[in-house]
């Protein structure tokens, strides 16, 4: 018995001794990052920044942690310095420290995420709940030291570069003029009659377009509601009578794509804001949902996640150039004021003009680039809408999904229908000109 007891002590001293290499399969595993992804996207939510910010935040940070990527695959993937508008050639890890570039990976992508548009220490939380489970499955001091070193490296990098882009010189800029003397032009829509949203997002530098105006769409139908024969009216009644018989599926297809991310609810006199990830947040949730569906190493996933966050950026600018160079007025506003004054959209109406429509062009754009990375028919569920009580939508393809939503945007009475599919269409050619002149994987 005594000499059991003594080779099981030693046995169990043995173990003790040998080095733990959990924190492998913990930080390594490509759920971890798409679950990162989705903590900065409860921090933008909780923040109310609208859908444009928020791609922002998305594309900077996913763009470092790809650069982490690149740097531990070169001949897999390729740096985007020289490639994306300003961007110069990156730090380089130092020779002979044991760099985890997983962990790397989801550091910069904290650090950048988190410090792109919010206060400091947003994630902080996050990110010592990730470095504690780490530190109990066994990760090296050393090697947490080496890895967390080239993340800052990264991270200060590609802050630096965010800071070029005119978003800082956009917050003074001035502000957008309502004329309600001109019939056509947008005013602010019930209930909230909030100012335009971002009027000069135009000005941002963009990371891959030539211009703001590349794929500039034709102008929107002129503005003529005294003729019933004319295309602008007829797109007018058009909205109005498919809101007013919609059917129990097309609700759910616009609640579904509605990711309003605050919604102001009006109920007698109590006024209360709910929230929900923006468009830009919903499809970086796709993209999680695909990278796990298809079994994506890390690799493949921050990759998917970096592509599609560059062509959300730039999908929003070219769409933010058209709104304000057309400003023209919403569905619900021209109804109420030339049909029936009581007359209210099935979404509530964004606080920006109609024309183009932003959920539709990023999302096409969105879809070019997760093609290209996961393949066309493409099958998937996506249950992003399920914390928010909406269930879930399956599709075929990525772009099945995109041509939803050029519908959904009809049905929830915010956008005539001809707008949605131009917007489509512009979306498609900035998803295809960023998947052409990219060259991210090897």
């Amino acid at each position: 018995m005594k000499s059991f007891m003594l080779c099981f002590c030693m046995m169990a001293l043995l173990f003790a001794c040998k080095p733990k290499t959990d924190y492998k399969a913990y930080i390594h595993d490509p759920n971890l990052f798409s679950v990162t992804v989705h903590q900065l996207n409860d921090v933008v939510m909780g923040n109310n920044f609208p859908p444009m910010i928020a791609a922002r935040n998305y594309a900077y940070a996913a763009i470092a942690a790809y650069e982490v990527i690149a740097a531990a695959h070169p001949d897999q993937y390729q740096s985007l310095a020289g490639q994306l508008h300003g961007l110069k050639p990156l730090p380089k890890p130092i020779a002979g420290q044991p760099v985890d570039y997983e962990l790397a990976a989801l550091l910069t992508y904290i650090k950048v995420g988190e410090a792109v548009t919010f206060p400091e220490g947003s994630m902080q939380q996050y990110k010592d709940s990730i470095l504690g489970v780490a530190k109990d499955k066994g990760l090296p001091e050393d090697i947490q030291k080496a890895s967390q070193q080239f993340a800052d490296s990264i991270s200060l990098h590609i802050i630096k570069w965010s800071k070029k882009d005119n978003y800082l010189e956009t917050r003074g800029a001035e502000k957008y003029t309502v004329n309600e003397k001109l019939a056509w032009r947008w005013v602010p829509t019930p209930p909230m009659y909030a100012s335009a949203t971002e009027p000069h997002w135009k000005d941002i530098r963009t990371l891959v377009l030539d211009s703001a105006d590349i794929f500039a769409p034709p102008a929107p139908f002129t503005f003529n509601i005294t003729d019933k024969n004319s295309d602008y009216y007829k797109q007018v009644i058009a909205v109005k009578n498919a809101v007013d018989s919609l059917t129990p599926e097309q609700k759910h297809i616009a609640e579904f794509w509605d990711d309003n991310p605050f919604k102001m609810n009006v109920t007698g006199h109590i006024m209360f804001g709910s929230k929900k990830f923006s468009p830009s947040g919903h499809w970086m949730s796709v993209v999680g949902i695909a990278a796990k569906t298809a079994h994506a190493d890390y690799a493949t996933t921050v990759y998917a996640f970096a592509k599609t966050g560059i062509a959300l950026f730039d999908a929003f600018i070219e769409c933010w150039w058209a709104k304000y160079t057309y400003n023209t007025i919403r569905p619900e506003t021209v109804i109420n004021k030339y049909i029936d004054m009581n007359w209210r959209p099935f979404l509530q109406t964004p606080s920006f003009p109609e024309y183009t429509c932003g959920h539709s062009t990023i999302s096409a754009s969105a879809a070019q680039a997760l093609t290209s990375v996961f393949g066309d028919n493409f099958n998937y569920t996506d249950s992003t809408e399920l914390e928010f009580g909406i269930k879930s939508r399956s599709y075929h393809s990525f772009r099945e999904a995109a041509l939803e939503n050029t519908l959904a945007r009809y049905y929830g009475g915010i956008h005539f229908h001809p707008s949605c599919v131009v917007s489509t269409d512009m979306g498609t050619k900035v998803g295809d000109y960023i998947v052409q002149k990219l060259k991210m994987k090897k």
